[in-house]
């Protein structure tokens, strides 16, 4: 089935080329059903990248899924064009009275400032309380999953001695959870910080498990046990060119970034990276769709007020 998007935004094309089943505002008013309805908060600086990367993933289920895109109002972004931002998002006043089965929550490139530091924090604090009683299932990525799960459960950062960035195995800690269903032992999944969270701290909370973890990358999915919270310390939305993209970028500025680890064939940043995390990601959202989305939030979104 389809994701449903507006007319004329940019990843329509894209998908399209990768046939993935995308459908505009104006079919979708024909047909007599209820999609789920997500709504992607994204932090992220190319917001047209972020996505079609995550449209992508979110388009490769059975499921009809109604996307939302949100942008913070307290925060001005440089990066994407403003008539896109102006046509296809929203901010927090537009949604805050609706209900939705499902919310993303994107990385942001602002690591290594303490929390309470950025700009935009009271409002993402704000919304991100808000999504306990107006959405069924929340997936919090990277720099997203570290803020929240600082918010929601006082799990500190701690900044690395550098950044981690490339393509990492990781252990399935329960083979068995419905999120992990159909995943090999190991997984691969691309990462790209300067910080991180501790084992430690997450299991002094019961109420969270540790889903996938690296011996390099460390703490790489988290899940509260109610299935209404995921935290995903890495990028598995990302495309085969971005780590490439982002290591350019930082050579371009004089940096000196490390090669992105088990990235480039022989490590040379010349050949074309393998895209070894693709088939992961895809089970990871079409889990997170089937049986935390659909098969669980209730049909008449504004009884999820009745659920807390």
């Amino acid at each position: 089935m389809p994701i449903k998007i507006q007319n004329g935004l940019p990843a329509q094309k894209v998908l399209e080329t990768e046939n993935i089943f995308v459908m505009t505002d104006d079919r979708a008013s024909t047909q007599d059903i209820r999609p789920l309805k997500i709504i992607i908060l994204n932090l992220m600086p190319n917001k047209i990248e972020t996505e079609t990367q995550l449209l992508r993933l979110l388009g490769n289920s059975p499921l009809q899924v109604d996307v939302e895109l949100m942008q913070m109002a307290t925060h001005t972004s440089k990066n994407t064009p403003a008539d896109h931002l102006t046509t296809f998002y929203k901010i927090f006043d537009d949604v805050k009275d609706q209900y939705f089965d499902g919310m993303i929550i994107t990385g942001a490139p602002v690591e290594k400032l303490p929390f309470e530091q950025v700009d935009y924090w009271d409002e993402l604090c704000t919304i991100m309380d808000w999504s306990v009683n107006h959405v069924y299932s929340t997936m919090h990525i990277c720099w997203g999953a570290q803020a929240a799960i600082y918010h929601h459960y006082n799990v500190p950062k701690y900044e690395l001695d550098e950044k981690l960035s490339g393509v990492y195995v990781h252990r399935v800690m329960d083979i068995f959870h419905p999120l992990m269903r159909g995943c090999d032992d190991k997984i691969l999944l691309p990462h790209s910080r300067y910080t991180g969270i501790h084992r430690s701290d997450v299991r002094e909370h019961q109420e969270l498990e540790i889903l996938a973890s690296s011996n390099i990358a460390g703490v790489a999915i988290v899940a509260n046990k109610n299935g209404r919270q995921f935290f995903v310390f890495g990028h598995a939305e990302y495309d085969r060119n971005t780590l490439a993209n982002e290591y350019f970028r930082d050579s371009n500025k004089g940096l000196k970034p490390q090669l992105p680890y088990n990235y480039f064939p022989g490590n040379d940043p010349r050949a074309l990276p393998a895209l070894t995390w693709r088939s992961y990601a895809t089970i990871l959202y079409s889990n997170w769709l089937n049986y935390f989305v659909y098969q669980q939030t209730p049909y008449d979104l504004s009884k999820l007020k009745e659920m807390n």
